[in-house]
């Protein structure tokens, strides 16, 4: 799966993810510690989530989302995107300076004012499990005053 050499699956991914871990544990303290992000309420929880996330998408263990990691992510969503449309968008998050999406891009997008395509279907995802954990149990009944 990776292509570093000497890379293998067990130990050595676990040591890989916690040295991947670390770092981004390191750039969520400059975020904490940026007076432009540290009024954000729930800053600290919402980094740790954003760090989760960018592992699970980060396929290739290089610690930035390439095009095909976000294909991938894409399709995982059930939003399958055209290599046009997701150069697009990694556009749209690196502000056309690069072709990968670094940890801190992919942050500043996150808690940026700016609604990137890629953080409105991040955070649908979101409320879509949100609703999946509601939807527990039979459906309620439903009468004639419910009917469009």
């Amino acid at each position: 799966m990776s292509s570093k050499k000497g890379a293998q699956g067990g130990k050595a991914f676990g040591i890989l993810k916690a040295k991947q871990e670390e770092q981004l544990e390191e750039l969520n303290k400059e975020f904490l510690n940026d007076p432009k992000y540290n009024l954000d309420e729930d800053l600290e929880e919402k980094l740790e989530i954003f760090k989760k996330k960018f592992m699970e998408f980060d396929l290739n263990d290089h610690g930035d989302i390439d095009m095909m990691s976000l294909k991938r992510m894409l399709e995982k969503l059930g939003v399958p995107k055209t290599h046009l449309e997701l150069k697009k968008m990694i556009g749209e998050v690196t502000g056309g300076v690069a072709e990968v999406i670094s940890y801190r891009d992919f942050v500043r997008m996150m808690l940026g004012k700016r609604s990137a395509i890629l953080k409105i279907i991040l955070m649908y995802e979101e409320k879509a499990k949100e609703k999946e954990e509601r939807l527990a149990g039979p459906p309620p009944k439903k009468g004639f005053a419910d009917l469009p």
